[in-house]
């Protein structure tokens, strides 16, 4: 089964399968948004990284799609992410995956020589002076200085993501497909005025852009709610949304331009901020969630409680065995106390309840341990090499992580962004 129907909508949401075994329970979450009137495009994404870990492969993660869309009889769109792709790597996804993240972080604040740079400064010279926002009612200012610092720091990365683009549409053909491009795990945030020259770069480059994922202020760490200041974020996803619009009728970018929300599961705080917003300028938007399924199968296994919980506290002790392996790659996105960690030995003593108390993001549970969260989150290469006998515990207790999915995505995200 391949999908014929490749539009991303007006809004859309990235869901993440770590094992190959939640994506009908995610795709029914996205069903009930839609019998409550809204439509909601699901993506499912995973990283060349979680392949490499896992030991699993794109064509895995598309079979579980199909076969998902088929069960649930889904019409509608849907889509396959090739997750934080370079050139390196991006040929791993290519015959599986209809939407592809570009990700550019890696080479912001390289050089893209100094022709490109001049050239870069000659076309948007027209920009200088103030632009107005008139869905805000402010405006921007664009500077010869700003002109220059945005070339010198994301020039080389627009190039960089021209090349891959490129390379996807040769290889692809006449076969279409989304892009997004990602500059979110970097140290400091986009200004509006900066993401305006980004954009301008990209359409110089002639990529066909469908999100973008600019890092905001605060913290969006895995798996547990947005650190930072919540009007301060809100007043910059405006501010963004509003770049977006009038970069779409300066540049004759997709209509359907929108923001992407990465590491976006979980981030309770800022979800009224989103809603209000998104609805405010009628626009669109695009949310990751990765990871929190993966949390929800743990949750569902110590519910059931025997050798599913078993299972949890032994992921537990050997997260806490290999803690600096399992965190090293998600330091950026992570803030883990190891003094708010509790002892192996003492997680073995829990039952079912106290482990879900711990591990499930419901702040008002005065057990909730976000700390315990996090390393779970990062500890799902634990799973992977308990091999079949973790893929079996998924089965064998399919209904109980199957409510649990669901509920995640429906009940703690869905709804408050979008009903």
């Amino acid at each position: 089964m391949r999908n014929t129907k490749k539009s991303l909508g007006k809004f859309s949401f990235g869901i993440g399968d770590r094992f190959a075994h939640q994506a009908k329970a995610q795709l029914q979450a996205i069903k009930m948004a839609k019998n409550a009137g809204v439509d909601i495009t699901p993506v499912w994404n995973k990283s060349y990284r979680e392949h490499q870990i896992i030991r699993s492969r794109a064509e895995q993660t598309r079979k579980q799609a199909d076969e998902a869309v088929k069960s649930l009889n889904w019409q509608e769109s849907y889509l396959l992410d090739a997750d934080h792709i370079n050139l390196s790597n991006v040929d791993y996804f290519v015959d599986s995956c209809d939407f592809f993240t570009i990700d550019v972080a890696d080479f912001i604040g390289k050089s893209a020589g100094q022709d490109a740079i001049n050239n870069f400064i000659e076309s948007n010279k027209k920009y200088i002076g103030n632009l107005q926002l008139p869905v805000l009612g402010t405006q921007i200012e664009i500077s010869d200085e700003l002109i220059q610092n945005v070339a010198n720091k994301y020039l080389y990365a627009v190039l960089e993501a021209g090349k891959i683009y490129r390379h996807i549409k040769d290889k692809k053909q006449d076969d279409p497909f989304v892009v997004e491009v990602s500059m979110d795990e970097t140290e400091h945030p986009q200004t509006p005025d900066e993401l305006f020259l980004i954009l301008s770069a990209l359409k110089e480059e002639n990529i066909s852009v469908q999100t973008i994922a600019p890092k905001f202020s605060g913290r969006f760490n895995k798996g547990v709610d947005y650190v930072g200041d919540v009007v301060k974020f809100k007043t910059e996803f405006e501010q963004n949304v509003a770049i977006l619009q009038l970069a779409i009728e300066e540049f004759g970018l997709s209509k359907d331009l929108k923001l992407s929300v990465h590491s976006g599961s979980d981030k309770f705080s800022i979800y009224l901020a989103i809603r209000e917003t998104i609805n405010k300028f009628n626009t669109g938007l695009h949310i990751k969630t990765a990871g929190t399924s993966w949390l929800e199968e743990l949750i569902g296994l110590s519910e059931a409680g025997g050798d599913g919980l078993q299972i949890t506290k032994e992921i537990y002790r050997e997260s806490l065995n290999h803690y600096d392996e399992l965190c090293m790659p998600y330091a950026s996105v992570i803030d883990i106390d190891k003094e708010q960690l509790p002892s192996a030995d003492n997680v073995d003593k829990w039952d079912g309840n106290t482990y879900v108390s711990n591990l499930r993001h419901d702040q008002s549970n005065k057990l909730y341990n976000l700390h315990f969260r996090q390393l779970l989150h990062v500890g799902y290469k634990i799973a992977a090499n308990m091999g079949e006998r973790y893929l079996q515990s998924l089965d064998q207790n399919e209904e109980i992580i199957s409510k649990n999915v669901i509920e995640n995505i429906f009940d703690r995200h869905i709804k408050p962004l979008f009903l």
